[in-house]
């Protein structure tokens, strides 16, 4: 009966292993980010894994991977801050960004910033603007103003980020930011399954670990009992 119990524990152990894996695998992709331009959020030399997606779903305040021909043409990784419609601004008098008239309190930001070159703009429909979170050393949406209002074309994002792998100390599932949330409409995204299917993987190995420890004790008890009878 034990190892019948053992080789299920074992079975559903490697299913989980398996399953969260192939979730994972099939759903994300790796990205690693060559710049501090995302910091503190994301540091240079992070491993992120970005979840597939089309970018006609990504909301303000989500972080995109994204590749923008006029851009130079390679992939980079910003945060959304405006959507088609959205009329965006820089700054009021506590350096905050301006969204359709409204002040954002963004807490992902570094502590000591400047506001930066004062810029008005309309975004496009179908398009986005795009900001790193380390304003003072990014270049972003500002630096290009004057092609498309600085904008990026939705089609453009690859992926959305949701979690950073490597390094081990900052391994962690990215939060969903809160700042554009009273603007309504296109507010950025909730978490996907990469923070699911981690812990599925993590279950599945533990339990085939524990499965195959416990046949291990109860073999030795066998034993032990056949030399003492």
């Amino acid at each position: 009966m034990a190892s019948i119990v053992q080789g299920v524990a074992i079975a559903l152990g490697f299913v989980m292993l398996v399953g969260g894996f192939g979730v994972i695998a099939t759903g994300y992709r790796p990205f690693l980010i060559p710049t501090a331009s995302m910091s503190p959020t994301l540091e240079s030399g992070d491993t992120v894994l970005a979840r597939k997606v089309d970018g006609g779903s990504v909301g303000r305040g989500d972080i995109v991977v994204f590749r923008e021909p006029l851009w130079g043409g390679a992939v980079m990784v910003k945060r959304v801050v405006a959507v088609g419609g959205d009329t965006v601004a820089c700054c009021d008098a506590q350096h905050r960004l301006l969204v359709n008239g409204t002040p954002i309190d963004e807490p992902y930001l570094p502590q000591q910033m400047t506001s930066g070159a004062g810029f008005t703009t309309t975004v496009p429909a179908g398009r986005l603007f795009l900001l790193g979170d380390f304003r003072d050393n990014s270049l972003d949406s500002r630096s290009h103003l004057d092609v498309a209002s600085g904008t990026i074309a939705a089609s453009d994002v690859t992926g959305r980020v949701e979690g950073t792998v490597w390094p081990f100390d900052r391994m962690s599932a990215s939060e969903r930011t809160v700042a554009f949330d009273r603007l309504g409409g296109a507010v950025a995204s909730r978490p996907g399954l990469l923070e699911p299917a981690a812990y599925v993987m993590v279950g599945g190995a533990a339990l085939i670990v524990l499965a195959s420890a416990a046949g291990g004790v109860v073999s030795l008890g066998r034993r032990a009992r056949r030399r003492s009878g």
